[in-house]
């Protein structure tokens, strides 16, 4: 017998049948009556009344066993005293486990009371000073990491110049030997030179998250204690200004490309409609990473406070950030640059996030989950897998969503099971969940414009990508979380005002 059920017999005098039923009865009645027709060679035709009075049989039988159960208790309650002790112990562990309220108290890790403490200021009249204090963070690293570049683009030149003298020589007093120590020396001497100069700039960069993160808590003390707010000055702020002018200019400002943007407003639902902002741009997806770069600025940007006050917030923005099978490879080596140019005051450094994402992966791939389709053999990302790295230091995103992508996509044969696509999918579906409400995608999968990219191609490929998310959107609502209210599809930056007037033209025809 069962534990907590009773076996009782069904018997049927009309039908001759004595069958074995378990009660309380948890199958299909109609699948028992069935069997019992079937083992007792009965006419199909009784099944009808069959039924009828099995389920009588089991209701009578269910409710006479939970009587006698509930009589047992009852008695022996009666009987002996009870374990009132055992009881309260049983319920309070209960209580525990199921509700949070009655949980057990753990202490607030460290980067949740930062994260509290940011949060309340950061919405507060301390918000400009908070501002000013990065700012001068970022104006002492960026005059640093320009420094270096400065260092190392001299010890080049300079090595590049012997070099070619020493070829020139090579005839002469000069032998491959020779030459060959001489490349040895010299890759030595700049690495060991852009070791240092990389070591003081991470040492500081650790120096500033430390102070800014302390400073960040003593401030929310004395605000809270007296409302006054700290003046803002560190040790490792320029003691004296440094006019190191970039040899790197922006390429926007060097070729004076005209800015090509439009907005639309979108109603999508098939029954309560949602309200959708979208908007298309031609632009540098590094230009909408990195925070606005001026010596000159003596004030922090308003990128600055856009990525503030959305930080640790329910209204966060991400983008899709297109690379290779492996993380932290070449590919993303100028995004990487661009999240070094400024300390990382609240998550951890690119390059530590990477480092922890491979090991995962790393960790997952070797040992491959059985109900997946992904090859066994490949220790590397597939196209269409994407990771996650968070940003506090960025101009208009907080999280970047890293897809993985290869050269498929420069064909025009791609559609929508394609699994670029489908990642993208996955990407909303991500973002809905973890209250990401804006978010940018490039509507081309590309982010140069090439030869091959002719106007029909580029449209193929836009109708492509505005179909499918628009579908991805639709199904947003069964999906729960956030809503994404606001969507950016973003073109190479230098694209013909043809072929975008073509794009603004057929968003609205597909998004109607």
């Amino acid at each position: 017998m069962i534990p907590g059920k009773r076996d009782v017999t069904y018997i049927n005098h009309q039908y001759v049948i004595e069958y074995l039923i378990t009660v309380p009865y948890d199958d299909s009645i109609e699948e028992l009556a069935h069997i019992i027709i079937i083992k007792n060679n009965l006419p199909l035709y009784v099944e009808k009344e069959l039924k009828k009075d099995i389920k009588k049989f089991i209701e009578y039988k269910t409710a006479e066993y939970y009587e006698d159960t509930s009589t047992d208790v009852v008695q022996k309650a009666k009987d002996q005293q009870p374990d009132i002790d055992g009881i309260i112990k049983q319920w309070e562990k209960i209580m525990r486990e199921e509700l949070i309220e009655f949980g057990e108290k753990r202490c607030a890790s460290d980067e949740e009371l930062f994260a509290t403490a940011y949060h309340k200021l950061v919405h507060s009249p301390a918000l400009e000073t908070m501002l000013q204090y990065e700012h001068m963070y970022s104006k002492t690293i960026r005059q640093k990491t320009e420094k270096r570049n400065m260092m190392i683009k001299k010890l080049s030149d300079r090595q590049s110049e012997e070099m070619n003298k020493a070829v020139n020589r090579l005839e002469q007093d000069m032998t491959e030997s020779k030459i060959n120590e001489l490349v040895s020396r010299h890759y030595e001497t700049h690495s060991l030179l852009q070791g240092k100069l990389s070591s003081e700039i991470d040492t500081m960069k650790e120096a500033q998250r430390r102070e800014y993160r302390e400073w960040i808590m003593e401030m929310l003390e004395e605000n809270q204690a007296n409302s006054s707010l700290p003046t803002p000055s560190s040790p490792l702020n320029p003691a004296y200004a440094e006019n190191f002018k970039s040899r790197e200019c922006n390429s926007r400002s060097q070729i004076n490309l005209p800015i090509l943007e439009e907005s639309f407003t979108i109603h999508l639902g098939s029954q309560l409609k949602q309200m959708h902002n979208i908007r298309i741009l031609s632009a540098s997806v590094m230009e909408l990473c990195a925070i606005e770069d001026n010596e000159q600025m003596s004030e922090p940007t308003p990128q600055f406070l856009q990525t503030a006050l959305g930080l640790y917030s329910d209204d966060l923005t991400g983008l899709v950030l297109m690379t290779d099978n492996k993380i932290g490879s070449r590919l993303s080596q100028g995004f990487q640059e661009v999240c070094q140019r400024t300390t990382e005051f609240h998550f951890p450094h690119i390059e530590e996030q990477l480092d922890r994402i491979s090991d995962v992966a790393n960790k997952y791939l070797k040992n491959p989950q059985p109900q997946t389709s992904r090859n066994a053999n490949s220790e590397l990302l597939e196209r269409g897998d994407f990771y996650l790295t968070s940003h506090s230091n960025l101009a208009q995103v907080h999280v970047i969503f890293h897809i993985v992508t290869d050269d498929s996509l420069k064909g025009s044969d791609i559609n929508s099971r394609h699994p670029v696509v489908l990642g993208l999918r996955h990407i909303l579906k991500t973002a809905c969940a973890n209250d990401i409400t804006s978010l940018t995608i490039p509507l081309l999968l590309q982010y140069e414009m090439t030869e091959d990219m002719t106007i029909n191609w580029c449209e193929k490929r836009a109708e492509l990508v505005f179909k499918c998310v628009k579908g991805f959107m639709i199904e947003m609502a069964s999906w729960g979380g956030s809503e994404l209210k606001n969507l950016q599809f973003m073109l190479p930056e230098g694209i013909s005002s043809g072929v975008f007037t073509s794009m603004t033209e057929m968003l609205p025809r597909i998004f109607k």
